[in-house]
């Protein structure tokens, strides 16, 4: 039971402090420092989460399956990474590509076939992020 309640305790923890910028009652400066203490705090929980199950191992018969279980772990994380990085890097790229498409297609309606191809490479990122996230998904 302390399995499920302890993660769900430090996911409250670190999403807390973000409650008050979505509603808008929090400054930019304090935004902006609320979002690194977010970060940092994502961080903290990641370090202790990877150290967690070497510190755990107590008798040498269990190290093997507890370097298993760990490196399963890593491979989740990367996996989740790769997803999350990747759609993240496309939603960038397509704030950016999308409203110069519009501007663009509305001065001249024949641009549209360009504009959309830099759109849709944009997308392409986040794409090939999920690729390889299923990749790594498939060797663990």
């Amino acid at each position: 039971m302390l399995m499920f309640i302890l993660p769900a305790i430090l996911v409250a923890v670190i999403i807390f402090p973000l409650f008050s910028i979505y509603k808008g009652r929090v400054d930019r400066k304090g935004a902006k420092r609320r979002v690194v203490l977010n970060l940092c705090s994502f961080a903290a929980v990641c370090c202790i989460a990877l150290l967690l199950p070497t510190v755990a191992a107590a008798a040498p018969g269990e190290a093997a399956s507890t370097a298993a279980a760990s490196g399963s772990g890593l491979g989740y994380i990367a996996a989740a990474l790769a997803t999350g990085l990747s759609s993240l890097g496309a939603g960038i790229a397509v704030a950016a590509a999308a409203p110069a498409a519009i501007g663009a297609f509305s001065e001249d309606p024949k641009a549209f076939g360009k504009s959309l191809i830099f759109v849709a490479l944009g997308e392409g990122v986040a794409i090939y992020g999920l690729l390889i996230s299923i990749l790594i998904l498939n060797k663990i």
